[in-house]
This record gives C-alpha cells, sequence and structure tokens, in this order.
C-alpha cells in the first residue's frame, strides 16, 4: 500500500521503527556538569511525565520539573501564541504539525551538539527533515510515539473479528455507549466508510491535498457524523477522560490513543486496545524549544533523561506508549511486550497510517466541520 499523501514520516520508516525495536544500545551516559539543580518548566501531553521518570530525572540531576498538562496540540499551539512563545522551556508537539509552527518564530533550534541523537530510532528521528525551518536547524526532537486505534471493554464488547473497525463506534448496534475525539472519529468514520464501500476509497487521504477535496469529503462525512451523533456517549479530549469513559462513564468501545486503555489493562481492567481493520493512526510527539526558554542547562539534561534507555523503559511500564529510544523496550518489561503483541497483531504494523501532515487551511477547515458536528 503506497504512502498517504502529505504523509510526514512514511510508513517504511515506522515499519523500520518495529524491526529495530529490538536493537540494544548502550546507555546513555549522564551529562551531569550540565545541569545539577535549579528547574525546567514543561508543557506535555498529560499521562507522558510518569512519577517514575520525574523521581529518576530529579534523582539524576537535581532538577525540579514544573508540568503543565495538555490534551491536544491546539492547546499547545494556542498557548503559544498567546504567550509569544514565553513561559516554558519545551513544549511537546507532534510530527506532523510542523506546517502550522514554521512561519510564527515560536520556537528556537536545537543545539544538536547537545543532543544524543544517535540513541533514537533514525525512523523517528524526523527533525532535521520536517523541522528545520529557515534552514537554521532542527526546531523538533522524537520523543514518544504511539497509535490511535480503538479500544473497548472485554467484558461488554466483542468485535466482529480477530480486529476492530474505527465503525464499531458508530454502529447502531453499540448506541449510546462509545466515544472518541471529535476530529479523528469523524477522520475514523470516513475509514470505515471506506471499508464498508460507503465513500469512495482513498477519500480521507485525498481530503488532506486541497481545500476544494476536504470540503467535498468532510461535507459528506460531517453530515453522516451528525445523523449518528446519538449514537456517541462521550467526547475526549484527553487521556483521563478516555480513561474515565471506559471505567465509569458506560463506555464500551471507543476510538483512543493506545496509552490509556493499555494503562488500564496493565492495571487489571477488562479492558483491550487494538490497530482496527483499516489500520490504527500512527504519530509521533516530540520536544521543542520555546524562544522564550530560560532554563537551556536543565532542557539538555532533560532530554539526556528522556534518551536514557532505561528511564524510558520504566516510563513505557506505566503510560502506555511507546519509545523512539532504542533498547528502551528491553527494560518494558513483559507486561510491555504483551500488551504491545495484543495491540499489533498480524499484519497491523505493516497497515500503520502515519497522520498526514497538517497545512494551515485543513487544521482551520477540520475544525469548522468538526464543531458544526458538535454542536448539532
Amino acid at each position: 500500500m503506497s504512502n498517504k499523501p502529505g504523509t510526514a514520516f512514511a510508513r517504511r520508516d515506522v515499519l523500520k521503527l518495529a524491526a529495530m525495536a529490538g536493537v540494544a544500545m548502550p546507555a546513555l551516559i549522564s551529562r551531569g556538569a550540565l545541569a545539577s539543580s535549579g528547574e525546567i518548566n514543561i508543557m506535555m501531553w498529560s499521562d507522558y511525565l510518569p512519577e517514575s521518570f520525574v523521581k529518576g530525572f530529579t534523582e539524576k540531576t537535581g532538577i525540579k520539573v514544573n508540568f503543565t498538562g495538555i490534551g491536544s496540540n491546539d492547546d499547545i499551539l494556542n498557548k503559544m501564541k498567546a504567550s509569544n512563545g514565553q513561559g516554558f522551556d519545551i513544549v511537546t508537539p507532534t510530527v506532523n504539525r510542523s506546517p502550522l509552527w514554521k512561519d510564527l518564530g515560536l520556537l528556537m533550534p536545537f543545539d544538536m551538539k547537545k543532543v544524543a541523537i544517535a540513541k533514537v530510532n533514525p525512523a523517528m528521528a524526523l527533525g532535521e527533515t520536517h523541522w528545520n525551518f529557515a534552514g537554521k536547524g532542527s526546531h523538533w526532537l522524537p520523543h514518544i510515539w504511539g497509535t490511535e486505534g480503538v479500544s473497548w471493554r472485554t467484558d461488554k464488547f466483542t468485535p466482529a473479528g480477530t480486529a476492530p473497525s474505527y465503525y464499531d463506534v458508530w454502529d447502531d448496534a453499540n448506541a449510546g455507549k462509545t466515544m472518541g475525539r471529535g476530529h479523528s472519529m469523524i477522520l475514523g468514520l470516513g475509514l470505515g466508510m471506506e471499508r464498508r464501500g460507503e465513500l469512495a476509497p482513498g477519500s480521507v487521504w485525498e481530503a488532506y491535498k486541497t481545500p476544494e477535496k476536504m470540503t467535498e469529503v468532510w461535507t459528506k462525512l460531517t453530515e453522516v457524523a451528525i445523523k449518528k451523533k446519538k449514537n456517541i456517549k462521550l467526547v475526549w479530549n484527553d487521556a483521563d477522560a478516555q480513561k474515565n469513559g471506559l471505567l465509569n462513564e458506560g463506555v464500551i468501545v471507543g476510538q483512543t490513543w493506545d496509552g490509556p486503555p493499555i494503562a488500564l489493562k496493565t492495571a487489571g481492567e477488562p479492558v483491550m486496545y487494538r490497530a482496527p481493520v483499516e489500520g490504527a493512526m500512527a504519530w509521533v510527539d516530540g520536544l521543542s524549544l520555546p524562544i522564550g526558554a530560560k532554563n537551556i542547562d536543565q532542557i539538555y539534561a532533560f532530554i539526556d533523561a528522556c534518551y536514557d534507555a532505561k528511564l524510558a523503559g520504566e516510563a513505557i511500564k506505566t503510560h502506555g506508549y511507546n519509545s523512539p529510544v532504542v533498547g528502551a523496550d528491553k527494560f518494558g518489561g513483559e507486561v510491555y511486550a504483551k500488551n504491545f503483541a495484543d495491540a499489533y497483531p498480524g499484519d497491523s504494523l505493516a497497515k500503520l497510517n502515519p497522520w498526514p501532515a497538517e497545512a494551515p487551511w485543513y487544521a482551520s477547515k477540520r475544525s469548522e466541520f468538526t464543531n458544526k458536528f458538535m454542536s448539532a
């Protein structure tokens, strides 16, 4: 299957990641001289910094972490715009959002001499290719990768086959017991409709090419979504809302990120996450430097910790996502390995759909359609 138009990183690179996941490399040597005290202000996805990682980092460096959790790329961008890039030392945009950032002047490039980028799987080291703004160098480093697919309550729902479908979220059979994120579950609806023969094959990806095609495809998707909105129990915006939906809100199946349901599964809850038959959506979240970053030495000490295979491996035990650091999985333990196998059985890794790069016009029009659905 060919790469999607505008794709931020190729499917072959994702497969390369999977193939290299078991390759061990030496643990990163600490640069203790860089920072032994102080603090760092981080705006990051709400479940990306488990206590084990923060504790290990602080014990190693003496640096205090001031953490602000966010639930979407829009949150990051809007906060940075509002503050003109001030107030944080690190922010964490997703790799495919580079077109939205490149002309804003809110970020500054990394000093790559201070970054052990060789510790990262090269399939994930996409900053130089996609975030080198105005030739000034990489404005982005890989931090966490994962997918968006389908999770369900194993005691209350059973997929029709070995893998669920995005369409399960919209199916009348599950009415009032499903959840998803506004914009991405509309996209998932489109993939489900393509598989069912209700939308021309490739329409969802063609919509990324031009405003006209996007309008054509999303007008139809939004009309269907509005008709089926009664089937949706919960619209989530962050990791905690996903967990709460599955545990406390009566949700039996949902379109979610991999981390939250896998964390529940690890904790012994009757929850499963799996790449759907249409293919899971793959993403890489990164680290970027706002122009107002103040604690420079502490920033590079934090990056050192993120690229330490042992610390990264301990973190993936908790948050349920994946690390781009080669060898981190060796420290993830047997449970992590089992969860990964359950999430991506068979040819699931070959069918991953990298989120395509989003032009500003696409993001704007998508918001219009999503708001129309949400307010219907």
